[in-house]
């Protein structure tokens, strides 16, 4: 038998993730060596991914913001979330509410080297909405908006070529965790994240919302 941890978990180097144990007491080495050489002709049975280490830009949205009414939270606590998997925030900008100004805002972090970008604020369906219409702009031209997940629904996952996007809700700011931390350790890893992806974040993708938080110990984003 084998029994693994759930797929797409973030582990750290000397973790256990997998685990064998012959269920006889006994047992002949022609039936192991079987089952060693279906593994192999099959992929194996685990992958682990290593994580780069990305070049990240912060793109913070929004009128009030941007015109210092209110103080930003948002950089804090992407940062924190960027640091934490061993990438950098490499540049911040803070846009206003309109989509030419978001646009320039994306294309100057690419410029300067940005290999990651997160976006946040105007993400919901208002009209005044416009990071998403910004986001096109730029010349992103595969968008998905929507995932299957609470806290986060809202989110959005772009491509720019090869340098992906990712549109964080309001709700990252309300909640520690949220479908951003599942998504961004596999974005790191290579994956590429699509509708189907966000989909079947769907089974496992909503939050308990527990009174003393123990993501990653818990159900969050853990489905079959």
């Amino acid at each position: 038998m084998c029994a693994t941890l759930h797929n797409h978990t973030l582990v750290k180097k000397g973790e256990l993730v997998g685990a064998t144990r012959a269920i006889p007491l006994v047992m002949k080495q022609p039936p192991i060596e079987r089952a060693a050489a279906i593994a192999r002709q099959n992929g194996w049975v685990l992958s682990i991914r290593p994580i780069r280490q990305a070049r990240v830009g912060l793109v913070i949205t929004g009128n009030e913001v941007y015109n210092g009414l209110i103080q930003d939270r948002f950089a804090p606590t992407l940062t924190e979330k960027i640091t934490a998997l061993g990438s950098e925030v490499a540049a911040l900008n803070f846009a206003p509410d309109d989509a030419e100004a978001i646009s320039r805002a994306i294309r100057s972090q690419l410029d300067r080297g940005c290999d990651l970008l997160l976006l946040s604020g105007g993400m919901s369906v208002d009209p005044d909405d416009v990071t998403r219409h910004g986001i096109r702009l730029a010349g992103a031209e595969e968008v998905h908006y929507g995932a299957a997940a609470l806290p986060g629904a809202m989110f959005l996952v772009a491509y720019l070529g090869d340098f992906p996007l990712l549109g964080v809700p309001a709700c990252g700011l309300y909640h520690k965790v949220t479908v951003l931390d599942l998504v961004l350790p596999r974005i790191l890893a290579g994956e590429k994240i699509g509708k189907k992806e966000l989909a079947l974040l769907g089974h496992g993708g909503l939050c308990r919302d527990c009174p003393e938080c123990t993501y990653p110990h818990c159900a969050f984003g853990r489905g079959a």
